[in-house]
């Protein structure tokens, strides 16, 4: 560091440390923890003793420079001796078993995570007996940093992430970049949205000057209202065939795709609505002025007369121009205002849903509004109309009814459909759904999470985050529902429950035979794969089936209670929509696909991936003598995919529990390796969690780490696949598959959008293809 940022570095904290410590100039616990603000009180009580060096209770200016100078500006070995000494809780200089497992546990609670307290006891012996390698019974400053040196990731910048406030903003660099919007990558990358968009705009400069030209005589605003009237012509039409889902859907198995942007429907649907708002107030404003004119030189009509009365005859329906723009303009407004994130992202979706059927209305009054209006409509609203007519037909075609509810962690309602034969659709398509129980006229997009595969049923995984998925959760969630639905079951529903039951119980008797020899934790383990995994097809919980259970550790017991609480069976009538395509139909034409969930964006890639091993499946061969299994890599019309990548980003280990058997079942499709590595490979992260190279975690990531690697399975999730703690980098995860060379690198992402624009923005570095789900 040179001089002036360390100048600089000694100022920002000298005017931190005035903000916390206040007039008495020394910073108390209380004080220190509130700073720091750390979820775990042992963290901070010990941070704040080794700060204290004179142990007076309180940090002083001085003792706080001291510690940070170590800890920011030391070498490796100073933060090292840091570390070793929060650990040693005694002072003895050396770490007994149980000072790392309260260290341990304290990890787990800052980083949120919740483990029973068998897995901790593993985690514990198995860090401790790495590290002590003399077998003393205790572990040494060296030991430890031994055992560091074996994660090298660790120690690339070993601090105290809690700690950020005391480091000084980053000075803006002086030298300015080129901004991505006018780089060569990102003009490849956009290509077919960009030139389409210029047409687009090119359309509307030249019927813009052609009607200007055309109505010279009635003076300059009389010119710039017609302009922007022949310009809201067509982009009052054009919104409509953006969202001729059925239209799209069938464009995207042909050539078109490749030439026009069909997966950015909806951004060319915001862009076209916006363009309608601007051409509308512009031509409002326009005749306005242009009737403030008019008013000045001829005093037959007065201003309002000419805004709100039909007296002036302007129109070609009894006058009715002027009142029916205004309306219209109230109503674009209207629109515009209630479709814009904010409404849509707080749980006002049904605001934004019922504002936007105005747009009926809109039509209606702008034909009635400009004489040639029907001209530009006929067409596409006569293929608007074909598709309601048909989406009514097919979701009124046969009895669709949910037969079986999850509710879910983070509130996520799973819903199991009874599939009609009729019903064909891609891997990723998604469908509107209207459950007439909650409310009989909404409709509501949700993407299917089965496979097509999967003959008999559909998934659909839903997630409360407005007013119709919460009440769509509470209604299964209530008691009274379960006894009425359990009523109307059917004798064929109640056989198959029994037979599954059978099944069931029969893989956790087998479990706990294998596990009698272990502890709760295991068996807990063990049966919990074996009802997650047989859930995953036909989940069963039958509340007088727990008797068999009576062997069972009561950790065992409390889950099937609360697996009963939470899964019934039911009947009740719904209507789906669709299949609607979306752009992860560009999957299988991919040779390596990345595939990105954030929370419940993993709901299209459920279906995929499903999809994927089932075709994985169908290629795999094995050989007669010596049962070495292996996969053909030979490319077909179906899938060119070479290899898939599948990254799933979770804010807290509860919302793994969403997929984990589905994930499960892949990993055990692919046990055996092959010969030009894993055609699938997961990725798991858990944002909550904090990064292997925080000293408050450290520790906990290096056990989680030993112990995966001796049980073969993650702590967290009870996969094989590691979670990793913290946020993706996504400049290395993206070079290392780009060093790969499986072929061209296509990314499918569904999720929050603030994280779609970084992933993008790196996607556009590596040269790939991005597609984000939307609908």
């Amino acid at each position: 560091m040179s001089l002036d940022e360390d100048a600089r570095w000694l100022e920002w904290v000298t005017k931190q440390f005035e903000s916390i410590a206040g007039d008495d100039k020394e910073i108390d616990l209380d004080e220190f923890k509130t700073a720091l603000k750390v979820k775990e009180s042992f963290f901070a009580e010990r941070f704040f003793a080794l700060f204290d060096s004179d142990g007076s209770g309180s940090i002083s200016l001085d003792e706080l420079l001291k510690a940070l100078d170590l800890l920011i500006h030391g070498n490796e070995t100073d933060k090292l001796r840091f570390l070793f000494q929060v650990y040693d809780v005694d002072g003895s200089g050396s770490i007994d078993p149980d000072e790392l497992r309260t260290v341990l546990k304290s990890c787990l609670r800052e980083s949120a995570i919740s483990l029973p307290e068998e897995k901790l006891d593993d985690l514990t012996l198995a860090l401790f007996e790495s590290a002590d390698k003399d077998n003393s019974g205790s572990i040494t400053f060296e030991e430890l940093k031994a055992e560091l040196e074996n994660f090298p990731e660790v120690m690339e910048n070993l601090t105290i992430s809690a700690a950020n406030w005391l480091k000084p903003p980053a000075l803006e660099q002086k030298k300015r970049k080129t901004p991505r919007y006018l780089t060569r990558t990102y003009w490849h990358n956009n290509s077919r949205k960009l030139f389409f968009l210029c047409l687009y705009a090119l359309l509307n400069v030249l019927l813009f000057i052609i009607a200007m030209l055309k109505n010279a005589h009635g003076g300059p605003w009389f010119m710039v209202a017609k302009g922007c009237g022949q310009c809201l012509n067509l982009n009052c039409t054009f919104v409509m065939v953006l969202m001729l889902r059925r239209s799209l859907t069938w464009l995207r198995a042909t050539w078109v795709v490749r030439i026009l942007p069909l997966d950015q429907n909806i951004l060319l649907h915001q862009i076209v609505g916006y363009a309608i708002l601007i051409f509308s107030i512009m031509h409002t404003g326009a005749h306005v002025l242009n009737f403030v004119r008019m008013s000045q030189n001829d005093a037959m009509y007065q201003l309002w007369e000419y805004l709100f009365t039909t007296r002036p005859g302007i129109g070609w329906v009894n006058g009715t121009a002027s009142i029916t723009g205004v309306v219209l303009q109230v109503l674009i407004c209207l629109m515009v205002v209630c479709s814009s994130t904010f409404v849509r992202r707080s749980g006002h979706f049904e605001v934004f849903y019922w504002s936007h059927l105005s747009y009926i209305w809109v039509w209606a009054l702008l034909v009635v509004h400009c004489a040639n209006f029907w001209k530009w409509f006929v067409v596409p609203g006569v293929a608007f109309l074909i598709e309601k007519v048909v989406g009514i037909a097919v979701s009124r075609m046969g009895g669709l009814y949910i037969v079986e509810v999850n509710l879910l962690p983070s509130k996520v309602t799973h819903l199991v459909i009874k599939r009609p034969p009729f019903f064909h659709f891609k891997p990723g398509d998604y469908v509107y759904i209207n459950i007439p129980a909650i409310a009989k006229y909404e409709w509501h997009p949700f993407t299917i999470s089965s496979a097509p595969e999967q003959q008999d049923t559909l998934w659909l995984h839903v997630r409360s985050m407005g007013q119709w998925t919460n009440r769509l959760y509470e209604y299964f969630r209530q008691p009274e529902s379960q006894t009425i639905s359990n009523k109307r079951l059917t004798a064929s529903l109640r056989n198959r429950q029994e037979q599954v039951q059978d099944d069931i119980f029969k893989s956790a008797s087998y479990n706990r035979t294998v596990a009698s020899n272990k502890d709760d934790a295991v068996e807990l383990t063990l049966y919990r794969t074996s009802i997650t995994r047989t859930n995953s097809q036909k989940p069963v919980c039958n509340p007088d089936a727990q008797v068999e259970l009576g062997n069972a550790s009561p950790v065992t017991k409390e889950l099937t209670a609360k697996l009963s609480e939470n899964h019934r069976y039911c009947n009740i009538k719904c209507y789906v929509d669709g299949p609607f395509g979306t752009p992860t139909r560009q999957i299988f034409a991919s040779e390596h696909a990345v595939l990105i969930g954030a929370g419940i964006g993993i709901t299209p890639f459920a279906s995929i991936l499903q999809s994927i091993m089932c075709r994985y499946r169908m290629r795999k061969q094995n050989c007669p003598n010596c049962n070495y299994s292996w996969c053909e890599t030979i490319k077909d019309n179906e899938m060119k995919l070479r290899k898939v990548d599948f990254i799933w980003i979770n804010r807290d280990q509860k919302s793994f529990e969403w997929f984990v058997s589905l994930l499960t079942k892949l990993e055990m499709d692919q046990a055996d390796e092959e010969p030009e590595g894993r055609f699938l490979e997961m990725h798991m992260y858990m944002t909550s969690a904090l990064s292997k190279n925080d000293m408050k975690a450290i520790g906990l990531q290096m056990a989680l780490d030993l112990l995966a690697k001796k049980e073969k399975v993650d702590s967290i999730t009870g996969l094989r696949t590691r979670t990793q703690p913290g946020r993706p980098d996504w400049a290395k995860v993206f070079q290392k598959m780009s060093e790969e060379k499986k072929g061209k690198v296509h990314v499918f992402y569904c999720g929050a959008p603030a994280l779609a624009k970084a992933i993008k923005a790196q996607c556009e570095q590596f040269g790939f293809n991005f597609y984000k789900e939307n609908f």
